[in-house]
């Protein structure tokens, strides 16, 4: 019986050392990536085909009613906890150093229309003016954007790459940084002629210590729903956007430049 422990010790300890079975774990974080950029995009989709149909004409009437609005709300929150549950029981990790995902979604409604709001979204390099996680970002190109944020005390950088992009609808984007990976999705859907609704899901896959802390990543639900507000105000305060970015990306390529 010994002997039989001693041997399946060893076994295990070389299946731990071999290169091999770490280039299996690394391609199966790299699936569970794919899988989650998909299924937030697919979320943000199921998200905005539900609050779209509010600006279907005959909905409205004109104004944003208290039964629209709950109408509006309902829709939301039976997707996002539909999509919660599927992202949340696939992020679980079971084993071989997977890690957790954590979803956030979080909505807002500007008083501007959707246009306004789809431009100032596009203007990165203005977050820091308005979201307090955000130290810095520099526009690489079309597609790309070095980003620093604070997470705790601590300050992170990532490269944001923009895999789908459609005026006045959607913007997805995947980032990579040395403490996690991020994708994400934000829809614009008009509820009258001068009220938008946001739609903005996060999904994390944390790598550090401080990245995998629950309250920290609790925090950044938080801190992604003020800066949601603090885009707002920014926004409204000045009545119309900085300026604006209307090219089109499909796959993380640029298909159609902007020709204002």
């Amino acid at each position: 019986m010994p002997e039989s422990g001693t041997t399946f010790s060893k076994v295990k300890d070389e299946m731990a050392n071999s290169p091999a079975v770490e280039e299996l774990k690394e391609a199966f974080q790299r699936y569970l990536r794919a899988r989650a950029e998909h299924t937030v995009t697919s979320l943000g989709e199921r998200l905005g085909r539900g609050v779209a149909r509010l600006g279907e004409p005959g909905r409205t009437g004109g104004g944003l009613s208290g039964a629209t609005s709950q109408a509006a709300d309902t829709v939301k929150n039976a997707v996002v906890e539909k999509a919660r549950g599927m992202i949340g029981k696939r992020g679980k990790g079971g084993g071989g150093g997977v890690s957790k995902s954590v979803t956030i979604v979080e909505d807002i409604d500007v008083g501007v229309p959707v246009r306004e709001a789809y431009d100032q979204w596009t203007q990165f390099q203005e977050f820091s003016r308005f979201a307090k996680g955000v130290v810095s970002v520099e526009q690489t190109g079309d597609t790309t954007s070095d980003w620093q944020v604070k997470v705790g005390k601590a300050t992170r950088s990532w490269r944001a790459n923009i895999t789908e992009q459609v005026p006045d609808e959607r913007v997805a984007w995947t980032t990579e940084g040395a403490k996690g990976t991020v994708n994400g999705v934000v829809t614009f859907h008009r509820l009258t002629d001068d009220l938008t609704r946001v739609l903005l899901v996060l999904e994390y896959f944390p790598k550090g210590l401080l990245e995998r802390t629950g309250n920290i990543w609790r925090a950044q639900g938080r801190r992604a729903r003020l800066d949601l507000k603090e885009f707002r105000a920014f926004l409204m305060l000045r009545g119309e956007a900085t300026d604006g970015w209307r090219g089109e990306i499909q796959d993380g390529e640029v298909v159609a430049d902007d020709e204002r």
